[in-house]
């Protein structure tokens, strides 16, 4: 647990009831856990100042490099070639000592070749950026064709699929409509034949009937003469 300085001056001991003092275990618990914090306490002190030590190194570092990069940023200027001297007559058999400028002293400085470095570079950089920026884009609109190409494709197959699914539902519907109203003309048929041919039975059995003696059984003959 996180043990605070107020934990160790509100600590409060149960008394023992057989005799004086604190709970040994007690004591011997919450001493532990004094360690236990004082420890942690003492290396995260030496982990700071180690960080500091460090962090102090690195800012005398940083200050001695910002002290010599204004000298050395700073750019010289530009050393102008001494204009050369007219020539003179010679009046004598010794010549004057010609005055001229050294040439390397007119070669551009390490900073200005710093600077046209650094400069350099950025255009290098700036160009690389936007040539990968239109490489992107170029990608991004190639993808972009090519999905929708695929999506229309696509939406083309499925249209085509349904319509050849649609036509033979179609085909499907007309050939079973066909066979209703062929099963039902047949059906007609049928039953219109066999009414007529109930209709023709019921007169054969009619007339023979009326040509029929029909006598009464003989039980109804005695059961009158009793």
């Amino acid at each position: 647990m996180a043990l605070t300085p107020e934990d160790v001056v509100n600590k409060r001991f149960q008394p023992t009831k057989f005799r004086e003092g604190y709970d040994q275990d007690e004591v011997d618990d919450f001493l532990d856990e004094v360690v236990v914090e004082l420890r942690r306490l003492g290396q995260e002190n030496e982990d700071l100042r180690q960080r500091l030590i460090a962090s102090e190194s690195r800012i005398a570092e940083l200050q001695r490099s910002g002290n010599s990069a204004p000298a050395a940023a700073a750019p010289a200027p530009e050393q102008v070639a001494a204009p050369q001297p007219a020539p003179v007559q010679q009046t004598g058999s010794l010549p004057y000592p010609s005055s001229t400028v050294d040439a390397s002293s007119i070669d551009p400085t390490n900073t200005n070749n710093l600077l046209q470095l650094a400069r350099r570079l950025h255009e290098e950089h700036v160009r690389e950026g936007i040539e990968k920026r239109d490489a992107l884009i170029a990608e991004g609109h190639a993808t972009a064709a090519r999905v929708v190409a695929e999506a229309e494709a696509k939406q083309r197959s499925q249209i085509s699929g349904l319509d050849q699914e649609r036509a033979l539902l179609e085909h499907r519907i007309d050939e079973l409509r066909s066979f209703e109203r062929e099963y039902r003309q047949k059906l007609k048929g049928y039953i219109e034949g066999q009414l007529r041919e109930l209709d023709s039975t019921n007169i054969v059995n009619t007339g023979n009937y009326g040509n029929l003696n029909v006598s009464q059984p003989p039980s109804f003959q005695a059961f009158g003469q009793s």
